[in-house]
């Protein structure tokens, strides 16, 4: 299927999650996960009208920049090795997966302008899944305040994967939780007012909770390469 005709789908969905909790679909930021697509895919999403794009491996963002270059805004979304951000750093618009100081310290000394990050957070407890503790997070967004090239513009988290729709939505209703508890200790260096969480399987029960960037991969542009 075309990624336009995908788009629409997708679009009525997000209209209908807003629908239940009176949010407007434009508080909506789809990032397009091109992981396992071509660059030709990509652009094929860039021509349906979608602005953003988000790659898990500094190899496949690379290799889809020499295509695309600047046109989308490129989120970085997968696990970051510190050795790799240089790599990357003058590419990207967004990191979702910071998740350790020294991750942060070489964010703060590759970058030349500000960047806008978000913190993952392990919510779920899984031994599975990367990102911080929920506990830690409060401490950690203290202490890289020091690194001011480092914006943390809000949270990141995955769900399990499992059908148990109320253990979906109680992990996208704490990460709202500690947003609101971040938002609230007023950190200059932590506007956070991001909440990147929902997949293809469950982006509706992320927007309901409060989510404003949905990582859509297969539902989108399917899965090619």
């Amino acid at each position: 299927m075309k990624v336009a005709d995908q788009l629409k789908i997708i679009e009525r969905q997000i209209e209908e999650a807003c629908l239940k909790t009176g949010r407007e679909s434009n508080e909506i930021t789809i990032i397009a996960v091109t992981k396992y697509v071509s660059a030709a895919r990509a652009k094929e999403a860039l021509e349906a009208g979608i602005t953003n794009l988000g790659e898990n491996r500094d190899e496949g963002l690379l290799d889809k920049y020499e295509v695309l270059k600047d046109e989308p805004n490129w989120h970085f979304i997968g696990t970051l090795q510190t050795r790799k951000v240089k790599k990357i750093i003058d590419k990207v618009s967004y990191i979702h997966s910071l998740d350790r100081i020294s991750l942060a310290e070489e964010i703060h000394k590759r970058a030349k302008e500000p960047i806008k990050c978000l913190v993952q957070v392990n919510i779920s407890g899984e031994d599975t899944k990367h990102g911080m503790p929920r506990e830690d997070v409060m401490d950690f967004i203290r202490d890289i305040s020091a690194y001011d090239r480092v914006i943390v513009s809000g949270l990141m988290t995955m769900a399990p994967l499992t059908d148990d729709k109320e253990q979906i939505r109680s992990c996208f209703r704490r990460l709202k939780e500690l947003q609101a508890e971040v938002q609230e200790a007023r950190f200059s260096n932590a506007p956070c007012t991001e909440l990147s969480m929902g997949m293809s399987n469950d982006f509706p029960i992320a927007i309901e909770e409060g989510a404003t960037m949905i990582r859509i991969g297969t539902a989108l542009v399917g899965k090619e390469i």
